[in-house]
């Protein structure tokens, strides 16, 4: 880029860094630019436990250790993506994500006029801390971005391939993000747990196709409705046949193969963050059952998940935990009984 275009780049970012943009929900409980530590995380929080997701930024069994990491992590993603997702043009949204990111690169003082750690929105005055002990890389932060960038012009997908693509962007990030929180920077690892997230994206997908034709936006590959005799004028209709419930079962078929795919990756954590891992496969295959129990339909109905539902996931993940060990042991007691014997 050109010097000056970089300058008059840079003064736009620091323009708008002093102007929050005010037309967001997330602003309303903002605190000042420049606030202490303690204001920005306690923003981070209250942003973490009010907002509209299927599940609980943080569960009461996560370990106490981890929970601000979360909300500060969650914060930074949940900003991105209003920022391109909940303003009212294209222009709009890619200045704000350019801003987000100037934000970002001067907390990893990606600036050489700046000081490292120089951003001043409470957001990144929060997870400031949580980098640096997570030692988290620049890369997950970045790839997001791409991804909610790619949303402001990219609303079409040719094939499944397209579609995971996105997703590596959109999706796969934030359980890498996940993993350096807990602890865990090894490619096996990231590699269930990209299939896991790429799953709980699709999931969401095929949850909300009705929330994104309002947007004009198709997740569903074009050569997979042209395989089933589907053309994208059906579905801004809304019309509801066997042929888009095939397309469905078709999609849900191979979503729940992926999560398949990243199950073991509970297996590969510490005891104590076992269960939270376990839930969001169990919680993203609860939406893909929820969309089978009302038909497929997801051309009129968003199906989603109730609080009785969550609970039984827990209870259900807590079983497995407890007295799984317990068969196993005792089974293996009467093996070895009947060994001696």
């Amino acid at each position: 880029m050109h010097p000056q275009l970089q300058v008059r780049s840079a003064l736009r970012c620091s323009a708008l860094a002093m102007q929050p943009p005010v037309e967001l929900e997330i602003s309303r409980h903002l605190p000042p630019a420049g606030c202490s530590p303690a204001r920005a995380q306690e923003y981070t929080r209250w942003l973490a436990t009010h907002h509209y997701e299927n599940f609980n930024v943080v569960s009461w069994l996560l370990p106490r250790r981890l929970h601000q990491h979360f909300y500060n992590v969650y914060a930074y993603c949940r900003w991105a993506d209003d920022l391109g997702d909940e303003v009212d043009s294209t222009a709009r949204a890619l200045e704000l994500l350019d801003w987000w990111e100037s934000e970002l690169r001067n907390l990893y003082g990606c600036h050489p006029e700046r000081s490292e750690g120089s951003a001043s929105h409470p957001v990144f005055i929060a997870l400031k801390p949580t980098v640096e002990e997570c030692q988290i890389p620049i890369e997950p932060f970045l790839d997001l971005l791409t991804a909610f960038r790619q949303d402001q012009s990219v609303h079409r997908y040719a094939n499944w391939d397209a579609v995971l693509g996105y997703c590596r962007y959109s999706a796969n990030p934030v359980g890498r993000l996940v993993l350096y929180l807990c602890g865990y920077r090894d490619a096996e690892r990231q590699a269930l747990s990209d299939a896991t997230c790429t799953a709980l994206q699709l999931a969401n997908f095929w949850q909300d196709v009705a929330r994104d034709l309002d947007k004009d936006r198709i997740y569903i590959p074009l050569d997979a409705l042209a395989a089933h005799c589907l053309k994208e004028a059906d579905l801004f209709a809304h019309s509801f046949d066997d042929r888009y419930a095939a397309l469905m079962k078709d999609l849900l078929t191979r979503t729940r193969a992926l999560f398949t795919q990243g199950l073991p990756l509970a297996e590969r954590v510490a005891p104590e963050l076992r269960i939270d891992i376990e839930l969001f496969s169990r919680g993203g295959l609860a939406v893909l059952d929820s969309i089978e129990r009302i038909g497929y339909n997801t051309l009129a109905q968003r199906p989603a998940l109730s609080r009785a539902a969550q609970a039984h996931l827990l209870g259900r993940a807590l079983l497995s935990r407890l007295f799984v060990p317990w068969f196993s042991s005792k089974n293996a007691d009467a093996s070895a009984t009947g060994r001696d014997a």
